[in-house]
């Protein structure tokens, strides 16, 4: 990413809104992270937000001083969040897909463990559809809504489903308690009101019914020892949970949670590789070489950095 001037950056900063801490309503915090306004790009924000942005964190973040919530303040304003996320293509991400499913029936499994019988299930930021894919062939009845239009399309042509351009605030006319299970895969640190898609969820959701939270969570220690480094810090995360704070959200919103785990998941080896290039960039010649002529570039791994797997019940 080329470095902006300094008028450049000001022009950055009149892009940004400055928040309270969503979980507990205060505006009282310290920042933990300052800006890198320099580094900002501020003519397309449609790429900075594909299901694949990878643009690392420029904006400040802070720790709420009285719940210990962290998150972006300020941040890029949410009209332009949603905007972002609805426009553009993303071949680099459905590159994938394969991939996302065999990480989506291992999840299926655990699913299944405390949902036996395979009802109506809900994926929000269904992204490209993998998900409802594996579970459609396991007999669920499934339900999805994605804001970036390609995406949607995508897994019409390529998966046969039909997923509901928008976000979940276009569901409304979506009865209470219609779903037995609704997920959300690496999609609310994404959301410009987590409290509310929660709130949401609790509403659609049945009583008893599952709530399933995938997150990169801050205080893992992997995520505490590469500190600014680590590779989830981007700009287009806007909240950065540890397990007390999900815990706590979710408990705000109507859920008990029932068990918090790491979370693997599979991609291929070269696409592991490229994602790493802007953490590595003196490694990735070397290791893009080795892949190459090993023939590991389509090669299945397992990873993890970070990521934390939340399983929640509505209450009632």
């Amino acid at each position: 990413m080329s470095e902006l001037s300094k008028d450049q950056a000001l022009s950055y900063k009149d892009l940004l809104e400055n928040v309270p801490c969503n979980l507990c309503g205060k505006d009282d915090y310290t920042v933990i992270y300052s800006p890198r306004y320099e580094q900002a790009a501020t003519d397309n924000f449609v790429e900075k937000f594909r299901s694949s942005g990878d643009e690392t964190l420029v904006d400040p973040m802070v720790r709420c001083n009285h719940c210990g919530l962290e998150y972006l303040n300020p941040r890029p304003r949410q009209n332009m969040i949603l905007e972002g996320y609805s426009a553009g293509t993303d071949e680099k991400f459905v590159s994938q897909a394969a991939a996302r499913e065999n990480t989506f029936g291992k999840c299926l499994d655990l699913v299944e463990k405390y949902c036996p019988a395979r009802g109506r299930i809900l994926d929000i930021g269904a992204a490209a559809g993998a998900f409802l894919y594996v579970a459609q062939k396991r007999g669920w009845q499934i339900a999805g809504c994605e804001p970036n239009r390609w995406m949607c399309d995508w897994a019409q042509s390529h998966y046969g489903i039909r997923i509901q351009p928008g976000t979940l605030f276009d569901l409304r006319e979506s009865a209470d308690r219609s779903f037995d299970v609704i997920t959300l895969w690496d999609v609310l640190e994404h959301t410009p009101d987590a409290k509310a898609v929660l709130l949401e969820c609790a509403r659609l959701l049945k009583p008893g019914g599952l709530l399933i939270v995938n997150y990169p969570d801050i205080g893992s220690w992997i995520a505490r020892l590469m500190g600014r480094k680590w590779v989830f810090l981007l700009s287009v995360h806007l909240y950065y949970f540890n397990r007390a704070t999900i815990r706590k959200i979710l408990e705000q919103t109507g859920f008990s949670v029932r068990e918090l785990r790491p979370h693997f998941q599979t991609l291929e080896f070269g696409y592991i590789a490229e994602r790493m290039k802007p953490y590595l960039p003196w490694a990735y010649p070397v290791i893009s070489k080795l892949s190459k002529a090993l023939g590991l570039e389509k090669k299945l791994v397992p990873y993890w950095v970070g990521q934390t797997l939340v399983i929640a019940r509505k209450n009632g």
